[in-house]
């Protein structure tokens, strides 16, 4: 099975549905699998008083401004939509409440996304169940046995899944990855474990890879000195494409595991062995 990679846009768009096909289009154009969006209400994601709090931003002086300013709308999603089947890749995004997730209805995506933040949403997690889509769940800043309860629900309501290792901070330290958590959460839940990376570079990702996960995915942008919070635990266009290739060639250097004599190795050990075994 060939490792999914998802190209997390995220909200790194800025609020420019410009810039947003732009970035679909290299993420295309760098052969990720899928682009993915994060989707808010922010007046339900939010308390009143953070969303009245100030913070100077491109779209104001409070963080209701800078929340509202970076969601799409149905116009903007209806243009997403459409630019990615024109160019054919998949699109999906994470939810963060309830709404969006009804918002999304309209689309028909093949996929939900529970985001680390939500991992504890049950309302959320109780909706997403039920549209049976396939569903990535990172598990970034939460307990085993806050994992094993989302694990529980997915798997009593048939809705088919996989986990992601994740470490929750922007960018990561690469002391922090655990990788060895890819492993422990496969045997644990006994599911497929995938990868959402927020480190700066590409070796942990193709490391990831090497441990057999099931999906990878990055957070990409045009320019890692960008306005927003998620931009410099990003990969420009040019080192996410090196990362595809990096973990493509990963795919096809793991092998089946069985001893095998090539044709060619034949060749060599007839010409290179000992007299006595001429």
């Amino acid at each position: 099975m060939s490792i999914f990679i998802i190209a997390e846009i995220g909200i790194n768009h800025n609020g420019d549905i410009d810039l947003a096909k732009k970035l679909i289009k290299g993420c295309k154009k760098a052969g990720a699998d899928s682009v993915k969006f994060q989707k808010r209400t922010p007046e339900l994601v939010y308390t009143q008083k953070y969303m009245q709090e100030p913070r100077i931003s491109p779209w104001g002086k409070t963080n209701g401004d800078q929340k509202r300013g970076l969601e799409f709308g149905e116009k903007e999603y209806d243009e997403i939509n459409k630019f990615c089947n024109d160019i054919n890749i998949k699109w999906f995004a994470s939810c963060w409440d309830v709404e969006s997730l009804k918002f999304l209805k309209k689309y028909n995506c093949q996929y939900n996304k529970i985001a680390s933040a939500m991992l504890t949403n049950y309302e959320l997690i109780n909706d997403v169940v039920k549209e049976k889509k396939h569903t990535f769940i990172s598990t970034g800043m939460h307990t085993i046995n806050e994992i094993s309860k989302v694990v529980e629900v997915f798997k009593k309501s048939g809705c088919s899944f996989e986990l992601m290792h994740t470490v929750s901070t922007y960018p990561m330290k690469v002391k922090d990855a655990n990788l060895s958590m890819i492993t422990t959460l496969k045997e644990k839940f006994k599911c497929n474990v995938g990868y959402s990376g927020h480190e700066v570079g590409r070796s942990i990702s193709v490391g990831a890879a090497a441990l057999g996960i099931s999906s990878l995915e990055r957070h990409v942008t045009l320019d890692r000195t960008s306005y927003g919070s998620d931009q410099s635990a990003s990969l420009e266009l040019g080192g996410f494409a090196l990362t595809v290739n990096y973990v493509r060639d990963v795919e096809k250097a793991m092998g089946s595991g069985e001893k095998i004599i090539l044709e060619e190795e034949k060749k060599i050990r007839e010409k290179l062995a000992p007299i006595n075994e001429k």
